[in-house]
């Protein structure tokens, strides 16, 4: 007979591990705040990179024990197949279903200050590794930007940080995930800035660029410091500046149609099929369909970029303006469906194709001019449907410049981002990014009215010091009332059922207060105003704003089920505005 007993948890060993963490977090929380985003941005910076390089290491050996099946005709079913297993396991297994990542990283840093949950670390990982190794049609950076970012924000959380440094460092994860995918570090850094937290400080900037750095780092300890997009030396000439100009046009064109078509394939797929795992069939068959004739479009399409700014890839133009919409239609339906992955790659693809489509028109229009190439236009266009798609002008350039090595190309690059981005805002006010959240009320960027009334309580403004009165009262009996108040106004309440019937405004009956008559003879009721535009404690302050605005009151009942609360004045919300502006302005 054994005796071998089930082991059992020590209890000091509990109490031990509790009273190091505890002291490790008194440690950390004395720190100077500005040592604390140092710290959790190497922390961060290196459980991202890993994060990003697992990702390409999955991929390519997923991808590589599927391609023993290509050319067989049931592959066409792989994409409905990766799509259908990529929603049961995000929203039955891991419960972490919805979203395509970087809106929810800017939600969390915009309305709930950079927490997010620990699961999305690594749900969207497994979820992109499923998706796009099955043939769909999308980019590993966004499930790395939300896996990077809630990485940021569980350590911040663990060290109980303060919500200014939790919102840094869940930028911090996002900046490291791109800088460790591309081997791009600056790229990292900039798409923090201008896409996730949507503010240049240097507060912010500290925690992003170690993290940026560091993630850089274990990526090329274990992938090699190698650029992923090599190309020719470009001698650029005055031809290829001038005729950037239309490529920003015809690119702002692509990014438009993507943007819109992104967003038509979704809300046309969430009405036709109410369950999920139906949407995911349907979208999943179409995107084999579309990889059956168009295998170009399956994946991230990275094969295809390299052969674009290589200069090795030729094709007729109505080709590849077909190519272009088939790409923007197998990756609206691969996310529409319930895909896992991000736009970033399917952008550089368009982009790239767009550029080389442009140029043949080009040539056909000006056969005898003098342009460098083909080569260059895709490099070039690859920017344009960055900046355009992600209204980023300055990520546009960046990345490209490090994953290229485009240095040689910087004037078009700066030129047809800049360009791109602001003619696809006159078509469309909010990127790809942004228009989930804007449509819900939930973009709300630092610095804005938005971002501060939304950090403030109707509930916090309610003014309650003042005196209830009734409709019955005389005027006489209200003159002790209004020796009395604080206030110009009383409120008016059913003497049997307390409910709110108006106001009584010291303006309205002074005059009658000096004539002993009229004292007597008037009540309340004959003087009250009854028609008082009203707000609830369940408004917004935006909205609450935005009565004050259409009323021109400077004080507005707050009234619920008929009872009176209490009073918001402009004056007070002016007052919490300026506590909250100051807060969110100020240095760590």
């Amino acid at each position: 007979m054994s005796n071998d007993r089930p082991s059992t948890p020590n209890p000091m060993t509990n109490k031990t591990i509790k009273g190091l963490n505890t002291r490790i977090r008194a440690i950390f929380i004395n720190l100077d705040p500005r040592f604390q985003s140092t710290i959790i941005g190497i922390i961060v910076g290196l459980f991202s990179g890993f994060a990003a390089v697992g990702l390409n290491y999955g991929l390519e050996e997923l991808s590589h024990f599927l391609h023993q099946f290509h050319g067989r005709l049931y592959v066409v079913l792989f994409p409905m197949a990766g799509i259908i297993l990529t929603v049961v396991v995000l929203k039955y297994i891991i419960k972490d279903f919805g979203g395509h990542g970087v809106p929810e990283v800017i939600y969390s840093v915009s309305i709930k200050g950079g927490a997010l949950k620990f699961r999305s670390s690594f749900s969207k990982l497994i979820g992109s590794l499923i998706t796009i190794a099955s043939g769909g049609s999308a980019g590993p950076e966004a499930p790395v930007v939300i896996s990077g970012a809630a990485i940021g924000s569980s350590i911040a959380g663990y060290f109980k940080s303060n919500e200014r440094i939790r919102v840094a460092v869940a930028g911090s994860g996002a900046a490291a995930a791109i800088a460790s995918i591309f081997n791009a570090p600056i790229a990292g850094i900039v798409f923090t800035m201008e896409v996730i937290l949507g503010e240049w400080t240097f507060k912010d900037m500290l925690p992003v660029a170690i993290s940026s750095v560091t993630g850089t780092i274990v990526s090329r300890l274990m992938k090699g410091n190698q650029i992923p997009f090599t190309h020719r030396e470009f001698d650029v000439n005055i031809n290829d500046i001038f005729a950037t100009v239309g490529l920003a046009i015809a690119v702002a064109v692509f990014s438009v149609i993507f943007i819109k078509l992104l967003k038509w394939t979704s809300m046309t797929l969430d009405k036709l099929f109410k369950h999920v795992l139906f949407k995911a069939l349907f979208g999943g068959l179409l995107v084999g369909a579309a990889t059956l004739f168009f295998p170009y479009v399956k994946g991230e399409g990275y094969g295809l970029v390299r052969q674009l700014i290589a200069g090795k890839f030729s094709s007729v133009a109505a080709l590849v303006l077909l190519l272009i919409l088939m790409k923007m239609l197998a990756t609206s339906l691969t996310l529409g469906s319930g895909g896992s992955g991000g736009v970033f790659a399917p952008s550089l693809l368009m982009g790239s194709l767009g550029g080389f489509f442009y140029f043949q028109l080009l040539t056909l229009v000006f056969p005898g001019a003098n342009f460098t190439g083909a080569a260059l236009f895709s490099l070039v266009g690859m920017a344009a449907m960055l900046s355009g798609t992600l209204h980023a002008p300055l990520t546009g350039i960046f990345l490209i410049v490090e994953i290229t090595g485009g240095y040689d190309a910087i004037l078009p690059l700066l030129l047809v981002s800049f360009l791109t981005s602001a003619l696809v805002k006159l078509a469309e006010k909010h990127s790809i990014y942004h228009y989930e959240l804007a449509k819900k009320g939930v973009l709300l960027r630092p610095r804005t009215d938005g971002r501060i009334l939304s950090e403030i309580q109707p509930a916090e403004l309610l003014e309650t010091d003042l005196i209830p009165i009734h409709p019955e009262m005389v005027l006489k009996d209200l003159i002790p009332l209004v020796q009395k108040s604080r206030r110009n106004y009383f409120p008016v309440e059913d003497q049997k059922s307390g409910d709110f019937r108006g106001m009584v405004y010291f303006n309205d009956i002074k005059n009658y207060l000096f004539e002993p008559h009229l004292v007597n003879s008037i009540i309340v009721e004959e003087v009250m105003q009854s028609k008082i535009t009203t707000v609830s404690l369940s408004d917004s302050v935006g909205d609450i704003l935005n009565t004050f605005d259409t009323t021109n009151a400077w004080s507005l009942p707050v009234v619920e089920n008929k009872k009176f609360l209490g009073l918001i004045s402009k004056a007070t919300m002016l007052d919490h505005y300026r506590k909250e502006l100051k807060a969110q302005t100020e240095d760590y």
